[in-house]
């Protein structure tokens, strides 16, 4: 593997330079959520002009490639591909094309959603019992998490050719430009990023990241120095005249199935395994919701647990409420961990059992659900049993946090809403041809079954594509137009973070930038995870007395991004937790 190159040059002026650079791309911090109670949900819906273009992403230069393409002329889908190609460079503790994604796409002739799983899967050689340890346990995660056996069979490439295939406008070979010259003249390290690399993650220990990001004294690259990567600038330059082969073939399948076999803890993937990877074309699953069809990714994807955390709150009155009121964040975290109890007990990558989507989505049993909702958290609520369950081991896998979502609307009015990782933050630490490899199999449950000896839905299989949390969102109007997209990133906390921000842009009627900037809440089993310096003390101290002691959540917080069309215009917003740029333009047909 060619290592990734930097400038030497360090100096004051080019930080200050690159910080100011950074500081013009960004919007304005967002304003307090109102107080208000909201208009009527009614009123949020609108067919959208039909020539706006927009790009929503975590960094303002893929937000700046993906409508670079549009402005060409480019499809939707076209974007997107120059949008992942960029992430895969300046986000790379987040995703990239060494990992796998969910693409949910709005067709615009048509009126509905088009669902790409390009999740990764198991090598062939994978086993259950692939995590347990030689003491019989299962192994610690910096362990797990780095070794070789982490990698799934990378799967964004070949989901993206496919949708490009079916819904691309310009050449493949067009749509990589931006990306593959940034990488060779280098980018600016932004403030996320360096912060990321100021952290004792396990995976900035591995050679491959010491190289890539380490100085000749040992120290890791800064805020504001130019990171040059002429690895994967080649490598882009290869796929964009190759396609998909460029990955799944030849020297960079070779490189990938080396460094995921290669100690410690190697792997199983072989040539075979790349070779035999296919995206999959999935319907989605839709519901009616407030005004809205809401349509998600079905499993592996959690989208069936983000519906029915919706259908539930829709059974209660959060809607009359508002930001400032603590019931109505107690009765979302209460609903929030009935849904987890069944997303975590149910929901697998249906190739090796069956996912009990009807059942767990049946208007008797939303109702059944929502009715456990009291007036004080008690204990952790058991699984429910919906039609067609078949009785299973309770997973509640880790699911780390790096993750992105980006959104993309064409001229013609078609949207793609995708979410993106390579799992853990920079995956496994290692890298081939200058991106990172994912650690996707850590999202399968460690141990295969429980101590009664039942199987956990979400077990090891070979050729299966581990539960995700990950739910690119669309919403489309009872007239068929898009009305509106969300996304976010967060493992496991995905659900919380994209069901609050839909109470606030829909329910509350808050403009999305403000709706996205609401403090997140994630509850889950006994855990009542959140931002504790976004509550008000008066908040906390409200849910505190229903039994909900707020505590400081995970690191890497949301990575929300939305857009909903309010008086048939975009209404878009980024998450102020990360870097994103909300970019919308008039275009033509």
């Amino acid at each position: 593997m060619t290592s990734p190159l930097r400038s030497p040059a360090r100096s004051l002026t080019l930080s200050l330079l690159a910080l100011a650079a950074l500081a013009s791309c960004a919007r304005p911090a967002p304003a307090p959520p109102a107080a208000a109670p909201a208009p009527p949900p009614a009123a949020a819906a609108a067919a959208p002009a039909a020539s706006q273009m927009f790009v929503v992403a975590a960094n303002p230069l893929a937000s700046e490639a993906g409508m670079a393409v549009l402005r060409r002329g480019g499809s939707a889908v076209d974007a997107a591909i120059a949008v992942q190609a960029m992430l895969s460079l300046v986000e790379p503790q987040s995703s990239g094309i060494g990992g796998g994604a969910f693409l949910n796409y709005f067709n615009a002739a048509t009126g509905k959603a088009e669902i790409y799983d390009g999740r990764e899967t198991a090598p062939a050689g994978a086993s259950p019992d692939m995590f347990i340890g030689d003491t019989g346990k299962p192994l610690g995660y910096p362990a797990a998490v780095t070794s070789g056996r982490a990698t799934g069979v990378p799967g964004v490439v070949r989901m993206l050719k496919l949708a490009h295939e079916e819904h691309g406008s310009l050449e493949w070979r067009t749509l990589f430009g931006d990306a593959e010259r940034t990488a060779r003249d280098g980018f600016i390290v932004s403030p996320r990023l360096g912060r990321f690399l100021t952290r004792s993650f396990p995976q900035l220990a591995s050679p491959d990241a010491q190289a890539y990001f380490a100085e000749a004294d040992g120290s890791l690259v800064d805020v504001g120095d130019r990171l040059k990567n002429p690895a994967y600038s080649a490598f882009l330059a290869r796929l964009a005249a190759q396609g998909p082969d460029a990955l799944y073939a030849g020297p960079t399948a070779q490189a990938i199935v080396a460094r995921t076999n290669a100690a410690p803890l190697g792997g199983t993937m072989t040539l075979a395994d790349l070779t035999a990877y296919r995206p999959v074309k999935r319907e989605p699953l839709c519901r009616d919701w407030r005004v809205y069809l809401v349509c998600v990714p079905p499993p592996p994807s959690s989208g069936v647990g983000m519906l029915q955390l919706l259908l539930m709150l829709e059974r209660t009155d959060i809607a009359s409420r508002n930001a400032q009121d603590p019931q109505a964040w107690f009765l979302f975290a209460e609903a929030s961990r009935i849904m987890y109890a069944d997303r975590d007990r149910y929901v697998g990558d249906p190739l090796t059992g069956t996912v009990p989507v009807e059942g767990l989505l049946a208007p008797d049993y939303i109702a059944r659900r929502a009715a456990l909702i009291g007036t004080v958290a008690g204990a952790p609520p058991a699984a429910g049993t919906p039609a067609g369950a078949v009785v299973a081991a309770a997973d509640t896998t880790a699911e780390p946090a790096g993750t992105s979502h980006f959104i993309v609307g064409d001229s013609k009015g078609n949207v793609v809403s995708m979410t993106t990782t390579v799992e853990s933050i920079f995956g496994t630490g290692r890298m081939v041809d200058g991106f990172f490899l994912n650690n996707q199999m850590t999202d399968f449950a460690f141990s295969p079954r429980d101590a009664q000896g039942r199987a956990a839905v979400n077990a090891v299989a070979p050729g299966k594509r581990p539960r995700s949390s990950m739910t690119p969102l669309v919403m489309i109007d009872r007239q068929g137009r898009f009305a509106g997209a969300l996304g976010s990133a967060g493992g496991n906390a995905i659900l919380a973070y994209v069901g609050k921000s839909m109470i606030g842009a829909v329910d509350w009627g808050l403009p999305m930038q403000q709706a996205l900037a609401l403090p997140n809440v994630v509850a889950r089993g006994d855990n009542f995870g959140g931002e504790v310096t976004r509550f008000s003390p008066q908040i906390l101290e409200a849910l505190a007395a229903r039994g909900m002691k707020i505590e400081p959540g995970q690191g890497e917080d949301s990575g929300l991004h939305g857009v909903i069309v309010r008086d048939g215009r975009i209404d878009g917003g980024y998450d102020p937790r990360r870097e994103g740029r909300v970019l919308v333009e008039a275009g033509r047909r």
